[in-house]
């Protein structure tokens, strides 16, 4: 549902007809089986997908597919935690009523119920990104209205940027699949070399500087 409500926004900033946007949502259904399937079991067979397993003991996350997963056989095998569900639900009433507190008070900070619950199921290497992502949003839109500029702009920019480098990821993780699947060797293209740190760090803080100044771009 949330997926085709943004293709429908989309489509209406860009000014498409409903029946056409209906037109290409099922075109997009079948590109996406016809591509979504073969990647998807190059990843698993490259990486492992999920839960560990002793073939691939480092797996790629997926815990929306795990959550998912979860609901689906506690439902239809009548092993649901429902304690943990109320438990959950009363948690995310609480949100509801504090994030509706402070809209009220007009706070100077929100707490979406959705986003907080993203935040709970994730696993904390994603949720540092996420994290680190949106203080330099919140820095950058302060700079950009003490400055005058257009605060909109400023988003767009920074959040088309972010869009390329979760796809670029995306892209080259599927890239790297490839030479392991084929070669069947995990370590075919490491370096052989163990680099330090400090260097990951260095990558972290250009992107985020870079995406900082994409934010703050006035036009």
């Amino acid at each position: 549902a949330g997926d085709n409500l943004q293709d429908l926004k989309a489509g209406y900033i860009l000014g498409a007809t409903p029946w056409r946007q209906q037109v290409m949502q099922g075109a997009g259904v079948i590109a996406a089986v016809l591509v979504m399937a073969p990647i998807l079991n190059l990843l698993l067979q490259a990486y492992g997908l999920g839960a560990p397993t002793p073939e691939h003991p480092n797996a790629l996350l997926a815990p929306q597919a795990t959550l998912m997963a979860s609901v689906a056989e506690g439902v239809f095998g009548a092993g649901l935690p429902w304690m943990m569900v109320g438990i959950g639900a009363v948690i995310g009433a609480v949100i509801i009523v504090l994030d509706e507190y402070l809209k009220a008070t007009q706070a100077n900070w929100r707490a979406p119920v959705l986003a907080v619950a993203v935040g709970i199921y994730l696993p904390l290497e994603l949720a540092t990104a996420i994290l680190l992502g949106g203080l330099i949003a919140y820095y950058a839109r302060r700079r950009n209205k003490a400055s005058g500029t257009d605060a909109v702009v400023g988003q767009r920019h920074g959040m088309l940027f972010a869009s390329g480098l979760i796809t670029g990821e995306a892209l080259v993780g599927i890239g790297m699949a490839i030479p392991i699947v084929l070669s069947g060797n995990p370590d075919v293209i490491t370096l052989g070399v163990e680099l330090p740190s400090v260097i990951g760090l260095l990558v972290i803080a250009a992107i985020s500087v870079s995406l900082y100044r994409v934010a703050r771009t006035r036009e």
